[in-house]
């Protein structure tokens, strides 16, 4: 009975440490990183900004524009995305988008079919 006892009082003298993110900090980060720096590779972004550069032969100047257009559209993304989530469920959220992905889908699609 003392054994259960000094047991119950160690479990619940213990204090559990803040949590920053619910899947943790690096989870989260690389993740994210990941993700973004993949989808970008080759997107229609990194493309326009290597005419821009080829172009102006400044590419330094291109480099520091480029990063912060996608800073405040990263910032953009990450506002709405938080507005979001205090709205609509996760499930809810992923209903949509995946709803939204399909529209554009087929939307490229139509375009792919009616250009050939």
């Amino acid at each position: 009975m003392t054994k259960q006892r000094d047991r119950v009082s160690t479990q619940t003298s213990v204090p559990t440490p803040p949590r920053l993110f619910h899947k943790g900090f690096s989870t989260v980060f690389f993740s994210t990183f990941v993700t973004i720096f993949l989808a970008e590779i080759g997107d229609k972004t990194q493309l326009a900004t290597l005419l821009i550069s080829a172009e102006s032969r400044s590419p330094l100047v291109v480099f520091f524009g480029a990063a912060l257009a996608l800073i405040m559209t990263s910032l953009i993304g990450v506002l709405l995305g938080q507005w979001l989530a205090k709205r609509l469920s996760p499930q809810r959220l992923e209903v949509i988008v995946a709803g939204l992905l399909l529209v554009i889908a087929v939307l490229l699609l139509g375009d792919v079919v009616e250009g050939a």
